[in-house]
């Protein structure tokens, strides 16, 4: 557009600096690179003039009257709230629930009575809104809960330990701490935990990197714990401290280079909880395994190694190396293995395995045989959506809890018993909400190369006219998929006579490893391809037309909206 059209039709004007990057030898214009300081007061004066002409759109669009209507419709969906699956030790069971008209989800325990007691409500400590809770952990038997708070907004998490019974703090504030998983050793005395070095120890600029591993005591001075892990690792290494067996044994602790994870075990038993011994578990392999501790003496290995769609192995902590792992639960070449659990401990009368699949983007169980992997039971679903945090209790027993929400339903949690084969919701969605007449389909198109893309199409209920109003949606990039959840937004553009579209592009692991890499790095374009095919998809069949054809995409997704632009 024009100067003159810009500035007719209201928008900002943003000055053009003689701002030049050097990138990869390359040399980049960059004239507005002012604007990525929001703390300048010239840019967040831009950025409240962007506001303003936002808001005088928007009221041509809508009216006043269909802006609140529209508000209203909103804020009743997002009231459906949410619940987690119980984190359990012991009797006593760790959960979150964010009720109607809560903004912050609570966390919350119950111990055999069933009787609950709030432990973090991050809008009674601040009533601004602006401290979440950014994680929790609690320690092996229940006793303790390790907590991480950030306030304002700023992401930079404080860790505190809490007595559970008491609720009082026995142990924090430690600061320069991340969202990163702990470790507690049995009896809770002690834990691994993730940790950057102090700003004076590290170049300027690279505050935010420099990550370490150390073992704290709790009550103790923080400054004084013992580093176990990460000296000498590049700055950019990332290293977790994931899991200690329960019998306080062996620790298992990750290294995220952003390419690849490694993973180390150390024989906490042979070095000490202060200078454990690491092995190397896998390292430098273009795959990711993730290993847990079985209560039967065993490790089971999650991979997808030699399995696009991942396989569950089985090893024995004497025989780590690879040649000696077994499979347990083979791949299935048409859907993507995301999570087991295992069902022991006497009852039922055989070890069982609980397996969580994808198939195109849709959550499937089944049932086997511990031993053998053989299938038992194709375990029904409550419907075509999202299956979740899949877990089961860390003392053993016939029951397994997940999470279970579609694009027309609140996430519930619900519980399946291995004895029996029922499954029973434990907690529904906080808030009742009706939805109303939306139709969900999943549709198949065809991609530039001939590829076939599966899409969810969300439309009115018998309101079979057409073309509609459309917004296409996308992300496509680093593995993540886009499977079937509970959106307000979406609702509520449908509810209001639009059409939503999920294209399941390449870049995305709804299909496993293998989409993944078609469209990353040199096979990008295929997102791209995917992206525009679902486009002319949706206008070929009537669903919308050009001139109604709106597109979506946030972070990387946000690459896709140039392509269509």
């Amino acid at each position: 557009m024009a100067t003159q059209d810009r500035t007719s039709a209201g928008y900002p004007e943003a000055k053009r600096l003689d701002l030049v990057g050097e990138i990869h030898g390359h040399r980049i214009a960059d004239p507005y690179r002012w604007l990525e300081d929001f703390d300048d007061p010239q840019t967040r004066s831009w950025c409240a003039r962007q506001d303003e002409l936002f808001a005088r759109w928007q009221a041509r669009w809508l009216g006043a009257g269909a802006c609140e209507r529209l508000r209203r419709r909103l804020a009743t969906l997002a009231d459906a709230g949410s619940v987690s699956v119980p984190a359990w030790r012991g009797e006593r069971r760790f959960f979150t629930r964010r009720g109607p008209g809560q903004e912050h989800e609570v966390l919350l325990t119950a111990g055999p009575d069933g009787a609950e007691r709030a432990l973090i409500d991050p809008a009674a400590l601040d009533s601004s809104g602006s401290t979440t809770l950014d994680a929790w952990f609690p320690s092996l038997e229940g006793e303790l809960l390790a907590y991480l708070l950030s306030a304002g907004g700023t992401g930079q998490s404080q860790l505190r330990v809490m007595d559970v019974t008491t609720g009082e703090t026995v142990d924090g504030p430690i600061d320069r701490t991340s969202q990163a998983p702990m470790a507690w050793l049995p009896g809770g005395a002690a834990f691994y935990y993730q940790r950057q070095l102090a700003h004076d120890q590290v170049p300027a600029g690279q505050e935010k990197y420099h990550r370490r591993i150390y073992l704290h005591r709790v009550g103790t001075d923080p400054d004084r714990d013992v580093l176990v892990f990460g000296e000498g690792l590049p700055r950019t290494a990332y290293p977790v401290p994931v899991a200690v067996s329960r019998d306080g044994r062996w620790l298992r602790l990750d290294v995220d280079w952003g390419a690849r994870i490694d993973t180390h075990l150390a024989d906490l038993a042979a070095g000490g909880i202060e200078a454990p011994r690491f092995t190397v578990f896998q390292q430098d392999v273009d795959a990711i395994s993730a290993p847990s501790f079985g209560r039967d003496g065993r490790i089971y290995v999650l991979t997808d190694r030699e399995a696009q769609n991942r396989r569950l192995c089985v090893a024995d902590l004497n025989h780590l190396d690879y040649a000696h792992w077994h499979t347990v639960l083979p791949e299935d070449p048409e859907a993507v293995l995301h999570e087991v659990a295992i069902l022991d401990g006497g009852q039922p009368e055989r070890p069982l395995l609980l397996a969580l699949r994808s198939r195109h983007a849709l959550s499937e169980l089944t049932l086997h045989d511990l031993a053998t992997g053989e299938l038992v039971a194709s375990v029904p679903t409550p419907g075509p959506g999202t299956i979740t945090e899949l877990r089961e209790h860390p003392d053993g027993g016939p029951f397994a809890w997940f999470s279970y929400t579609d694009d027309r339903s609140p996430p519930s949690v619900y519980r399946f018993d291995a004895r029996t084969g029922d499954m029973t919701v434990q907690a529904p969605s906080p808030g009742g909400v009706e939805v109303g007449a939306v139709e969900v389909k999943q549709v198949t198109y065809t991609s530039r190369d001939g590829t076939a893309i599966r899409m969810f199409i969300l439309s009115p209920a018998g309101q079979p006219d057409r073309p509609r109003p459309a917004i296409l949606y996308g992300y496509g990039a680093f593995g993540s998929s886009r499977t079937p959840v509970f959106s307000a937004l979406r609702l509520a553009w449908v509810q209001a006579g639009g059409v939503y579209a999920i294209a399941n592009v390449r870049g995305g692991g709804e299909e496993g490893k293998a989409w993944h890499r078609a469209g990353m790095k040199e096979n990008k374009q295929n997102t791209f391809d995917d992206f525009h095919a679902a486009g002319d998809y949706l206008v070929d069949q009537g669903w919308t037309t050009r001139a109604q054809l709106g597109i979506h995409g946030g972070s990387a997704g946000g690459l896709l909206k140039l392509d269509l632009h």
